[in-house]
């Protein structure tokens, strides 16, 4: 009864402060509903005919209560609030490696380089047998995880089954904050190009970028390709920061607009630019997001630098995190961001719901033209068009799932026993006939359910033609297709070997160079960094773009 009052007090708690600072416009209506919510978070308490947990009872009103809002408006519980702060930060206290389940036990999948784990000796399938004196047999990943985690300096022992050799060992691994670095690789493409791999927004990762920027301008970098793709998002203000480096000080960079205008804000650059005229390319596709996207817009709108890729995520909401008491907290989406030319690149339109509760997308109609300072068109209502539009990758779905069932990282496993002594260096490395007649060997008894892409279109004309009577018609030359079709491992083995070997291989080079070196080993196949290199050696097209060439619609 007493945890139960506690938490009815929080409700009213929130609801009083929500009252007396968002001065509703109809504060009848909300009192209201806040009197009905607390009783019936007391009845259900007190009446309901099994026991009930108050946590999760909270939990689901929270979610039920922004169910109808965005996904980016959440509860976060006090449970939760450790991962949050990852999220936010990049940082942890732990040993610093990656980990998988594999049969009965976890076992290490990637210490990170330099961490406590990779200084313990850890390699990658080392099996957890005892974990704080306990039996980790049956263990999940997530119960591990929370035991190697902990307070910077405490230790944690284990004993752990070697991968090579099959010893078993005992450990005390002391653990350390551990930095997920939000840039994760820099590096010269060629004797003038400099490469950045920017993969989030947590906190000073730009600073992470000022010495990135710096150190290739040392190395003899005269241009720079900044690399955003399936970067998410993260904090707004370190976005700023990194654009800071290549405009004037005091240029508007994003702005702000809120329900209420306490949440208004303009962003502008504060500090004195590293390069004003270093030609740029940043590179984008459909998983750059938020602050990626103003970062990537901010430079297109600004005419400093040529966007590559493909049309970006279409996230323009910002979130603000508030206190709800008891250590847990409100994200809420407070504003929307827009551009310099003035253009909000929101995709979605949340606040307008079919009847059957699914969303739409900013229609055609309503997409408004804007310009960059050079007078080129841009667009809004749909993410951040490229200048230079770039195909995407196919990647087939045989390969999604050898790679998802694991049997990549398996094949890998008995590779690495086999060829302990082969020399493996990240951009020369390659697969022999042999090796990927292993896979094909290994992978022969192996439960791979797939349907390509083709036979499942296939089936949808079939089902079209049934529906609207062409199927004596066609039905010949269908099925005639269809027989030429194998979708058995094999064939997924022989038709999509490109991908599986270049997945194989990034796993290999992983366990000997880290992930810095499965950056480095793609960097002459990556099509989409080859063409910004092109582009960035021919200044007469770059310069063409950024004084005359106009954004695609859509």
């Amino acid at each position: 009864m007493k945890g139960m009052r506690k938490y009815a007090a929080a409700i009213v708690a929130v609801f009083a402060v929500a009252t007396l600072t968002a001065a509703p416009p109809d504060g009848f209506r909300m009192g209201r509903g806040m009197e009905v919510l607390v009783n019936m978070f007391r009845d259900i308490n007190l009446f309901y005919v099994d026991e009930t947990d108050p946590d999760e009872l909270l939990s689901d009103a929270a979610a039920g209560m922004t169910s109808g809002l965005d996904p980016y408006t959440t509860y976060i519980s006090e449970e939760d609030m450790a991962t949050f702060a990852i999220m936010t930060t990049g940082r942890y206290g732990g040993v610093g490696s990656l980990i998988r389940r594999k049969g009965d036990h976890v076992v290490f999948a990637e210490p990170y380089q330099g961490s406590p784990a990779d200084r313990a000796g850890i390699v990658v399938g080392d099996k957890i047998i005892e974990i704080g004196g306990k039996n980790a047999a049956g263990m999940t990943t997530e119960q591990v995880s929370d035991m190697l985690k902990g307070e910077p300096g405490t230790k944690v022992k284990l004993r752990v089954e070697r991968f090579y050799t099959g010893d078993t060992v005992s450990m005390d691994i002391t653990r350390e904050i551990i930095n997920i670095p939000g840039i994760p690789y820099y590096g010269m493409v060629n004797d003038s190009i400099g490469y950045i791999l920017n993969m989030d927004f947590t906190d000073d990762v730009s600073g992470d970028m000022r010495t990135a920027v710096m150190d290739l301008k040392r190395q003899g970098a005269k241009a720079l390709i900044l690399d955003y793709r399936g970067n998410g998002g993260g904090i707004v203000q370190e976005a700023v920061k990194i654009v800071s480096f290549f405009v004037p000080r005091g240029t508007e960079v994003v702005s702000l607009r809120g329900r209420n205008s306490d949440e208004d804000a303009v962003f502008v650059t504060q500090n004195e630019p590293i390069d004003t005229r270093m030609p740029l390319v940043v590179l984008v596709n459909n998983a750059s997001a938020s602050a990626a996207e103003i970062v990537a817009g901010s430079l297109q709108d600004l005419d400093r630098a040529v966007l590559m890729g493909r049309r970006t995520f279409g996230k323009g909401l910002v979130q603000s995190t508030r206190p709800l008491g008891y250590n847990s907290y409100l994200k809420i989406t407070t504003a929307k961001y827009y551009l310099p030319s003035g253009r909000c690149i929101q995709a979605i339109d949340y606040a307008r719901r079919a009847e059957d509760g699914t969303l739409s997308y900013i229609p055609d109609s309503l997409i408004r033209e804007y310009r960059t300072r050079a007078g080129r068109k841009v667009y809004d209502g749909g993410g951040v068009m490229p200048d230079v539009k770039l195909d995407a990758e196919f990647v087939s779905r045989f390969a999604y799932v050898v790679y998802g069932k694991g049997y990549i990282y398996d094949f890998v496993d008995e590779f690495m026993k086999r060829n302990a002594d082969r020399e493996i260096v990240p951009g020369e490395f390659s697969l022999t006939d042999e090796d990927y007649a292993d896979f094909t060997r290994f992978m022969a008894d192996k439960d791979v359910e797939w349907e390509s892409e083709t036979k499942r279109i296939l089936g949808q004309l079939k089902s079209a033609a049934e529906a609207e009577r062409y199927d004596e018609a066609i039905g010949g030359y269908v099925e005639a297709i269809e027989a030429d079709l194998k979708d058995d491992v094999a064939s997924g083995l022989v038709l999509y070997r490109q991908e599986i070997e270049e997945l194989i291989e990034n796993e290999i080079v992983m366990r000997r160079a880290y992930n810095e070196g499965v950056i480095e080993h793609n960097m002459d196949k990556d099509t989409d960094i080859q063409a910004a290199v092109r582009l960035l050696g021919d200044p007469e097209r770059y310069r063409s773009i950024l004084s005359s060439q106009d954004t695609e619609r859509k």
